[in-house]
């Protein structure tokens, strides 16, 4: 599972990751969200690779995932008639493999802009330091001008 945390509000995936799978051993509803995190499979990910395939390699990769449920997880139909019927809720054109996500060549440009930046500051400070000390310090060799006061 990814472990990067994702937060959505709202994905073209949520008819089909909510959809339920079947009943849990407690009588309890297991949809498609909780079935795939159960299997640590990024649910997003997930959704968003089986909307790409060919209907029938979708069920039969999703028939797979439902299958590898532990033994008394499901209680119902047979896997494969689960998949064909959540298949359906997957949406068929999808623009792009996972919402929100930054690309790694993204990442990769946005951290060289934050080194870019550090350097340019990390100049400008030592430019600034260099200035104050040369047109505030005294010059190494002058006299303090001595005392008007004569002594007796």
């Amino acid at each position: 599972m990814c472990a990067t945390p994702v937060f959505r509000l709202e994905s073209e995936f949520d008819a089909f990751l909510f959809a339920p799978v079947g009943e849990d051993g407690n009588g309890l509803t297991l949809s498609v969200l909780s079935a795939l995190v159960r299997l640590d499979v990024d649910p997003w990910d997930e959704a968003a690779k089986l909307a790409r395939m060919p209907g029938k390699k979708a069920i039969e990769r999703l028939g797979a995932l439902i299958a590898t449920l532990p033994d008394g997880v499901l209680v119902g139909p047979a896997p494969g008639a689960i998949a064909v019927r959540l298949v359906g809720l997957l949406p068929r054109q999808v623009s792009r493999s996972v919402p929100g996500r930054p690309s790694i060549s993204a990442l990769v440009m946005s951290k060289s802009r934050v080194v870019a930046i550090c350097a340019i500051i990390l100049v400008c400070a030592v430019i600034a330091q260099w200035l104050v000390v040369q047109f505030e310090a005294p010059t190494i060799g002058t006299r303090a001008p001595a005392s008007s006061t004569a002594s007796p």
